[in-house]
């Protein structure tokens, strides 16, 4: 323990509600954060000028394939940002697409403390959608963000891979708003329960959850709804991807920041930070699961997320009855489920599954939530002296996973963070099923959605096994009837026949499973 325990000193948080045509541009939001962050540590503009690692969660329109590409950001976040605090971080990274980023960004900051390749490091991010779509709406124009457009490339961490196949994305997999509901119609026909008891319990899980964004002043919907109220489809609350109302789904078009600042403890000491601004990360662990989604050995679980928390515990030192405070990612009620269920959490565990609010009510910014829920995690703690937090934090779908958990109380042992390869390897190792993009003749359906525009529903998707077992995904027949009838029972294990659909799209051809 000679100094180089990393240690949190400081967070910062931004919410913007004003006018969209006046609205902070990307790198003014990550400032905002990167300066509250700063005024927390007590450490002001000259700290920040004096960090030598930067790292900046990747803007959700970097993302490969992104339509909205043309809004006028940075071409190096990291680069510009750095420029806005006149410091020279010899590490700036910028991270690729996932949920699990910020925590992701924090185990690493905390590596690289510990062995010394870095003394203080920012982790920022921000999404501004909510103001961005509303100026390209309006035709409001972008002329006061005066972002670098020509910067050299920043250097990247995290896994660059696509979230899904081009089968599956033809498929229209390559949207959580279309992929999430699968997973939730799974696990509702593994429990057996009824299409209304289920509604109801998904009601119960995330009223809760709109209470503390109630509480929450960074929140982008403090609103307190009840359990009926999430549930109950309206012109307000209309159908997006069965059995998911708008009011279960996360909320990416927001205008937030978030961010925190680590150090060592001697270049803390050095800062003259306060002991009581503390917050150590005790435990860590980064894993994926089997990637692309048809590949899953089901849809009603996640190896990696009971192993990250597994590991996160035990290198803490600590039992999941010790955590006083969690924070599972939110973005749509089977994340916190099935997070829930691998970690040994009941649904109404009365400690609480949220510290901010969740995603869908405190906000969805981009790849950024997670540092939200690290910033409200470290408030908590220093109100509480010697109690733990747990974070967690997903990617893509269900897919990429990192865990920390902190505490104010300094470690007894040198942080050392596992080689997620370790974890990785036992996930890749798993058994898995068969998969078919020319699937042929009887088929069974493993789990369903159907995905609705504002005019009603449009589009049913099916994962299902052919005759060998093998898995396949497929559109259904488009008409009311077949839509309808999706929704109005269970639809796991039904039969029908499943071949080649009647057109090729532009990423090729699709599946048609028509229901017997």
């Amino acid at each position: 323990m000679d100094g180089t325990t990393p240690v949190l000193i400081g967070v910062g948080q931004f919410t913007y509600r004003g006018d969209p045509a006046a609205s902070p541009s990307p790198v003014a939001l990550l400032k905002i954060a990167a300066e509250r962050a700063a005024a927390d540590a007590g450490i002001g503009p000259a700290g920040l000028a004096a960090i030598d690692g930067l790292a900046v969660a990747g803007f959700t329109i970097d993302a490969p394939g992104s339509t909205r590409s043309t809004i006028p950001h940075s071409s190096n976040p990291p680069a510009s940002l750095a420029k806005e605090l006149s410091a020279a971080p010899r590490w700036a990274v910028y991270s690729h697409m996932g949920g699990n980023t910020p925590q992701q960004l924090v185990n690493v900051i905390a590596e690289r403390i510990a062995r010394g390749e870095t003394e203080l490091a920012l982790a920022v991010g921000a999404e501004f959608l909510g103001s961005a779509v509303k100026r390209l709406t309006k035709g409001l124009g972008f002329d006061d963000w005066h972002e670098d457009q020509d910067l050299p490339e920043p250097q990247r961490i995290g896994d660059p891979r696509p979230g899904v196949t081009p089968y599956e994305a033809r498929h229209g997999l390559n949207r959580p708003i279309n992929t999430y509901p699968l997973f939730e119609n799974a696990l509702r026909a593994r429990d057996h329960r009824s299409l209304a008891d289920h509604q109801a319990r998904l009601g119960r899980l995330f009223a809760p959850f709109t209470k503390v964004a109630a509480d929450n002043p960074e929140a982008w919907f403090p609103v307190e709804r009840t359990a009926e109220d999430l549930v109950a489809v309206s012109d307000r609350n209309r159908m997006v991807g069965f059995p998911y109302p708008k009011l279960l789904n996360a909320i990416m078009e927001v205008d937030q920041s978030a961010g925190a600042i680590i150090a060592s403890e001697r270049k803390a000491r050095e800062l003259g930070v306060p002991e009581d601004r503390w917050v150590y990360l005790h435990g860590c662990a980064d894993a994926a699961d089997l990637w692309f989604p048809l590949d899953r050995q089901n849809f009603h679980s996640s190896p990696a997320m009971r192993l990250t928390g597994q590991r996160a515990l035990e290198m803490a030192g600590v039992a999941l009855s010790d955590i006083d405070f969690i924070d599972l990612y939110s973005c749509f009620p089977v994340a916190v489920e099935i997070g829930a269920e691998e970690l040994g959490l009941a649904l109404d565990d009365p400690r609480g599954l949220t510290v901010t609010g969740g995603l869908p009510y405190a906000g969805g910014p981009g790849n950024n939530y997670a540092m939200h829920s690290i910033a409200v995690m470290a408030q908590k703690l220093r109100a509480k002296p010697g109690a733990h937090g747990l974070v967690t934090a997903n990617g893509w779908y269900l897919t990429k996973q990192s865990t920390g958990v902190y505490s104010t109380t300094r470690p007894k042992a040198p942080f050392e963070r596992q080689d997620p390869g370790v974890l990785q390897r036992q996930i890749d190792a798993l058994p898995h099923p068969a998969v078919t993009e020319t699937p042929q003749g009887p088929a069974r359906i493993e789990t369903y959605t159907v995905v609705h525009r504002r005019e009603g529903p449009f589009m049913g998707i099916v994962i299902g096994r052919d005759e060998a077992d093998r898995r396949f995904v497929a559109h259904t027949p488009g008409d009311p009837e077949t839509l309808a009838g999706l929704e109005q029972g269970e639809q796991v294990g039904r039969s029908g026949r499943v071949g080649p659909g009647p057109d090729a799209g532009p990423g090729g051809q699709t599946n048609l499973f028509t229901p017997d």
